[in-house]
């Protein structure tokens, strides 16, 4: 995970979304973009040098959107043996090339009891998701602030390119853990590793060229973890950074680890200003939506397999 000793989060985000990616094209037989990613248990480090497996499967379609549910895996080569590191939900939205448009899927109709199994747990997620997006949509960001934040710009590069001609959705997302995982370290003097995102919302694509701005903010402290929400903008860079669209919106919870990779106490943040107040107040409520829907589990607890 970021800042310890193997793969960074956004890394396998973005093995996350190639491996939905391809499963969303293979079902829709069009173009696809990323519109939503969420419930990301991150469950443990991937180590350098171990072998892995993304599993990606459709849980459920809607008109135009395909929900997959996603699966990382790793082993020692040496040990062969698999256990699961990462697990999520993703939303992909067909669209048709020539206009752009969204454009209808095929409607998968779970048959067997997994099926049946994970398109419930998926269904059980709608209403959550909705609630999620009211209570953000009431926040603002632009107030007096005392919260450590981290801002960074750059251009979108040609090989950030996916294969609609802009940024690829993990490409930016790991913009997003490099900046959060910053911000977090910068803040505990620590070495810090993502252990859970809420949601990842794409609202509109990034070209290449792009000037991009990734702002990442500390929301709130607890006795160990620590909540951040990202923004990233993007616009033509002769327009300037005050013209900048949001283009991405993820909130993210890190710990501080040892070398040993055990969690350590946050340091705490205490909010003063008024918005530093109320986005703290915001993140208790994002997490007491999630236990007051309890959502039904998309992955089922795995048993270490040989390879």
């Amino acid at each position: 995970m970021a800042g310890s000793h193997g793969v960074n989060g956004g890394r396998v985000l973005e093995w996350i979304d190639k491996a939905a990616y391809a499963c969303a094209v293979g079902w829709s037989g069009t173009y696809c973009v990323t519109a939503y990613v969420g419930h990301i248990h991150f469950t443990r480090p991937i180590p350098s040098g171990h072998m892995v497996e993304v599993r990606s499967r459709i849980a459920m379609t809607g008109r135009s959107s395909m929900h997959i549910v996603n699966e990382v895996l790793s082993a020692d080569p040496r040990e062969g043996v698999f256990t699961r590191a990462c697990d999520c939900l993703v939303i992909f939205v067909a669209k048709d090339t020539k206009t752009g448009k969204a454009q209808p899927v095929p409607t998968f109709e779970p048959r067997t009891e997994e099926e049946l199994r994970v398109h419930d747990a998926a269904m059980s997620r709608i209403e959550l998701r909705r609630a999620i997006e009211t209570e953000m949509d009431k926040q603002t960001y632009d107030g007096p602030s005392e919260a450590p934040r981290m801002i960074t710009r750059f251009l979108a590069k040609p090989m950030d390119v996916n294969w609609g001609g802009k940024v690829h959705g993990g490409t930016a997302m790991e913009w997003i853990d490099e900046a959060a995982s910053a911000c977090t370290m910068e803040w505990s003097g620590e070495n810090t590793v993502a252990v859970y995102a809420g949601g990842i919302r794409f609202y509109r694509p990034i070209q290449i060229g792009d000037l991009i701005e990734v702002d990442a903010r500390l929301l709130r402290t607890d006795a160990r973890s620590m909540q951040v929400v990202v923004h990233v903008r993007s616009g033509d860079p002769r327009s300037g950074r005050n013209a900048l669209e949001n283009a991405i919106h993820a909130t993210i919870t890190y710990v501080g680890v040892d070398l040993d990779g055990v969690p350590l106490p946050a340091r705490p943040f205490v909010p003063r200003t008024t918005e530093d107040i109320r986005l703290a107040e915001h993140a208790l409520t994002l997490r007491d939506l999630r236990a007051e829907y309890a959502p039904k589990p998309l992955i089922k607890p795995l048993i270490g397999r040989r390879s």
